[in-house]
């Protein structure tokens, strides 16, 4: 199932300037998929990070794989309304290459376990198939 914009903001309560996912394909529901995301130039965080030489910062990019992650557990959980998705923890993150603006890249990401209704997946970001970041993370999911 592939989802536009409209559809993952009906999954995330993420909005501009703080949506970092233009699309998302749900592989498994709750346990795999990839988002698409063009950073584009106008980015308001290159005006700063850094004016001679922008990047997409580290911690943004971790957001767009917790992101792709709540959408993928959101998509199965989506017959409850009420849905709150808590960052907790990052762990093994690398940073390979940079990302730059106008750079279209993808994020994939893989569900390794939950407890309750904590859920931990691993992250990886690609561009041009080549492999720019990783990490694990976990997120608190509550829904009604």
């Amino acid at each position: 199932m592939k989802l536009n914009t409209e559809e993952i903001k009906n999954l995330i309560p993420h909005r501009d300037p703080f949506l970092f996912v233009d699309t998302c394909e749900i592989i498994v529901p709750g346990e795999h998929g990839k988002s698409n995301k063009l950073f584009s130039a106008n980015e308001y965080f290159f005006k700063g990070h850094f004016p001679d030489n922008p990047i997409v910062p580290g911690v943004i990019i971790v957001e767009a794989m917790a992101q792709t992650a709540g959408i993928v557990v959101s998509y199965k959980l989506k017959e409850y309304k009420e849905k709150s998705v808590l960052f907790m923890s990052v762990n093994k993150a690398k940073f390979r290459k940079p990302i730059l603006p106008n750079d279209q890249v993808l994020f994939e990401v893989r569900f390794i376990n939950s407890v309750r209704d904590v859920y931990k997946f691993e992250g990886t970001c690609f561009k041009e198939n080549t492999k720019i970041s990783e990490a694990e993370f976990s997120a608190m999911i509550k829904y009604k």
